[in-house]
């Protein structure tokens, strides 16, 4: 799968970036028919909720998936946003069969 990573108002460091990868390479296994993923990292000036949010887009043939999530810490928002993509994807098996 095809992993573009952008990062908004900050440069993102090669530790983020390898976290991210890692994480989507293990995303790669549940969704088999995923082209690419596109991961957004964007800072916000909200720090009671978390200021860093992360979101996915998961592009599959027919369908895009997305999932954003936000906390205190990247590496937390990634883990969060891609549990949730996890359970969108089992819910689609589920209505593909």
């Amino acid at each position: 799968m095809n992993v573009q990573i952008q990062s908004v108002k900050f440069d993102a460091d090669k530790k983020l970036v390898e976290f991210v990868n890692a994480k989507m390479t293990k995303l790669d296994r549940f969704a088999e028919r995923a082209t690419s993923a596109d991961v957004i990292l964007k800072l916000d000036k909200d720090h009671d909720k978390g200021n860093k949010i992360a979101t996915i887009t998961l592009h599959m043939p027919g369908e895009d998936m997305v999932a954003e999530h936000r906390a205190r810490a990247f590496e937390e928002a990634i883990d969060e946003a891609i549990d949730a993509l996890k359970r969108q994807i089992e819910k689609f098996k589920e209505k593909v069969k």
